[in-house]
């Protein structure tokens, strides 16, 4: 294996003060979200969702942010999924961004709810066509599966169960989730390590800002 200890990179690309925050965070996300949006990054509203489970053990994994407004970051799953169950048992979560080009971090931590039924089936009939009926080939998502065939061959049979022009429905059992962010942190990479990193921390009906050590 390659000897990985000598491999870093110095960060220069940019600084953050305090002076330059928004007051509200949710608008600072979206600030640096945009700019990520414009650079052309590769799927800058891809996130790691880490949750745990009822006896604490953590999870993670890659999924799509969908939405960030009304104080809260939403994405999209089956409920019955590892993460699904996890949000059931115990609906909390952290949420990371890491925009490597921008040299930048975001950290989000907050109580999860799900979206009323109508938000969740309008943005299911608008994915595209495939995307929602792979929805219902994947239940339970997570499980185990006996091979690839299986797979084509329960999406070959939806395809005959709704042939082209007729709707999709959303299945019960997929859904959206608003996390109901309580506290960020945006870093900043700085050379020599000395990052910029700043949180946002519930405060009555405002938020507390500070300077964390890097």
């Amino acid at each position: 294996m390659t000897d990985l200890t000598g491999l870093r990179l110095s960060y220069t690309r940019a600084e953050l003060r305090r002076e330059s925050l928004n007051p509200d965070p949710l608008a600072q996300f979206r600030a640096w979200l945009d700019e990520a949006l414009r650079g052309g990054l590769r799927e800058p509203y891809a996130l790691s969702l880490a949750t745990a489970d009822a006896a604490g053990r953590p999870s993670v994994r890659t999924v799509l942010l969908r939405g960030a407004e009304g104080g809260g970051l939403t994405f999209y799953t089956n409920y019955d999924s590892h993460k699904g169950r996890d949000l059931e048992a115990n609906p909390q979560a952290e949420l990371l961004f890491h925009w490597a080009e921008h040299e930048r971090q975001v950290r989000a931590y907050g109580t999860v709810e799900r979206l009323s039924g109508e938000e969740s089936a309008a943005y299911f009939h608008s994915r595209p066509r495939e995307s929602q009926l792979a929805a219902l080939v994947s239940d339970p998502q997570s499980a185990p599966v006996e091979n690839r065939e299986t797979l084509e061959a329960k999406l070959d049979a939806l395809h005959t169960r709704f042939p082209d022009g007729t709707t999709v429905p959303k299945p019960d059992f997929w859904g959206g989730y608003r996390v109901r962010v309580q506290e960020w942190e945006f870093w900043q990479g700085r050379a020599n390590r000395m990052h910029d990193r700043f949180r946002y921390a519930r405060e009555g009906g405002g938020w507390r800002v500070e300077r964390l050590m890097p």
